[in-house]
């Protein structure tokens, strides 16, 4: 279901929005006075508003309890009594040279791991594509970062990131996602090596590569539990043999899916689909493993 994310606290339950949140919530969604909408607290947590006014380009709104959902109907596709309800989430307050958001955000799957996309920058436009379906996807953190092969040898303008942040926020809200996706600067790949070292205990980093590598099932790997996920992707003709060796030495564990070269935009969203089903569906395969050993052992 769609949602609003605030980017600004309520005053006192009051939410006054202008400019492009005024035109989106009236104008693309044709929202009216009277009428609810779901959304998304700074902190994470799920409120829902009602619509008091919309006079001067401004729309004024009301953060309601989810006792209103009750009392009195909600205009289909606004809203209803299940987007009322609010999580207990904390909010994170990470330091911005820490690992942020990892595992502590308004999720609707609260013991999936974290899952982190290293991105190679690939060229032109397609970063911007990759950014709005890892938000889609539920991704928790995105780093791109400059391999030998990428054809942007810098990193992204202050103008670019400002636009990778509306599109996540815009991804959202389309989605629906409760992952309250972060997107950093680029960084050079020993800046990335770095950050990984901070967040690498008990987590599990994932190497896709289009050549098959001495390699596990994806299955075998999640089976670890692990805290979190970060999945490496390469851009246009993937990482050099330098580049495979640093990943495997920094404890990267390598993983080719199918038999196909995947452009670079795709083996993002593939690689990234491919893992959160995994978790997601892992309580039933967890449990078919179960009653497979319990099988084995009942027929020694």
């Amino acid at each position: 279901m769609k949602q609003f994310i605030l980017t600004k606290e309520p005053d006192n339950n009051i939410v006054r929005l202008e400019g492009k949140d005024y035109r989106y919530l009236v104008k693309v969604r044709r929202l009216a006075t009277g009428e609810y909408f779901p959304a998304l607290l700074p902190n994470g947590e799920e409120t829902l508003i009602k619509i008091l006014s919309t006079d001067r380009n401004i729309l004024t709104g009301e953060c309601v309890g989810e006792d209103i959902t009750q009392r009195r109907r909600i205009p289909t596709g606004y809203g209803d009594a299940e987007t009322a309800k609010k999580n207990k989430n904390k909010k994170n307050s990470s330091a911005s040279s820490a690992p942020p958001r990892l595992g502590v955000n308004s999720s609707s799957n609260p013991s999936l791991p974290p899952i982190v996309l290293f991105q190679a920058l690939p060229k032109g436009e397609k970063m911007d594509l990759i950014v709005r379906q890892a938000a889609e996807g539920g991704i928790t953190e995105i780093v791109p970062f400059v391999s030998e092969f990428s054809i942007a040898k810098t990193g992204a303008s202050g103008q670019k990131f400002l636009r990778w942040e509306r599109i996540v926020k815009e991804a959202r809200q389309q989605s629906g996602s409760k992952i309250a996706t972060a997107i950093r600067k680029p960084v050079t790949i020993n800046e990335l090596f770095m950050y990984w070292e901070k967040m690498k205990n008990g987590a599990l980093g994932l190497l896709f590569h289009h050549e098959g590598l001495e390699q596990k099932s994806l299955h075998s790997y999640l089976d670890n539990n692990p805290k979190v996920v970060a999945l490496a992707v390469g851009p246009e003709g993937g990482f050099s043999g330098t580049e495979v060796s640093l990943f495997l030495k920094n404890g990267f564990n390598p993983l080719t899916i199918g038999d196909t070269i995947l452009r670079a935009e795709t083996a993002a969203l593939y690689c990234a689909a491919a893992v959160r089903i995994l978790l997601l569906e892992r309580s039933s395969w967890e449990l078919k493993q179960a009653r497979f050993k319990e099988a084995n052992s009942d027929s020694v």
